[in-house]
């Protein structure tokens, strides 16, 4: 199996709190041929229970029970909207207005499997955003989510105009690269050709703040992973 070593933010007997890289699965899917998080965890401790989980491409903050107490109640408190969930994003665009709940519920798409959309009859679905830094053709912007329906932050930014960068279904997929915002950008004489900045779905799974059975309080935050960093770098040397 791939060696990859997630960095962990918190760990005692009950839980683990790692970071997980873009790219990685938090958790096998149907077909299971792709390595996941909890694969990997799965190989250090004899058993690990899914709490919650994050898109493959989103970065970020993630718990994983340890035993089926600790399970229970964190997906309780999930479940009851007593964690709070924030999350960083890159969004094409800037939002007209600043900070804003998004309450709009959210479906699959009946024939686009694996597609979500804004449906009347669809699940519960309350976003809070707040837009902190603008780049004129994108902003950086906090999310928190009250609810964790299936691709809900880039569901909501689809919903109001502003989808996250390199969203391939959400937003028009694009890579960001410096020629996207730089005027006149021109390639060095040694490059054959621009590599992107960024290439996958720009959002990170921030922080986390809960309190475990014995009433401890615990805020873990996972940095920003180093492709989004060098984004906003380069977008407030260019267009700051």
């Amino acid at each position: 199996m791939v060696k990859i070593s997630p960095e962990i933010i918190a760990e005692n007997d009950r839980f683990i709190v790692l970071n997980k890289p873009a790219g990685l699965l938090s958790i096998p899917d149907r077909e299971g041929k792709e390595v996941s998080l909890k694969q990997l965890l799965q190989q250090k401790y004899e058993q690990v229970f899914t709490v919650h989980r994050l898109d493959r491409e989103t970065s970020g903050i993630i718990v994983f029970a340890k035993d089926a107490e600790m399970h229970k109640f964190l997906s309780q408190a999930f479940e009851e909207r007593s964690v709070e969930k924030y999350y960083l994003g890159i969004v094409n665009g800037s939002p007209a207005e600043k900070s804003k709940t998004i309450d709009a519920p959210i479906t699959e798409h009946l024939v686009k499997r694996g597609l979500m959309v804004i449906h009347k009859s669809g699940k519960p679905a309350v976003t809070d955003y707040e837009v902190l830094e603008e780049f004129g053709k994108f902003s950086l912007v906090q999310f928190r989510i009250h609810t964790g329906r299936t691709h809900q932050i880039r569901v909501h930014m689809q919903y109001i105009g502003h989808p996250l960068v390199c969203d391939e279904l959400y937003g028009d997929g694009l890579p960001v690269r410096i020629s996207s915002f730089k005027r006149n950008f021109k390639l060095s004489k040694y490059q054959e050709e621009e590599k992107p900045i960024l290439s996958r779905v720009g959002l990170h799974a921030h922080r986390l703040a809960f309190t475990d059975m014995a009433g401890n309080a615990y805020n873990l935050e996972a940095p920003l992973p180093k492709d989004m960093r060098a984004l906003l770098q380069q977008l407030k040397k260019w267009q700051g």
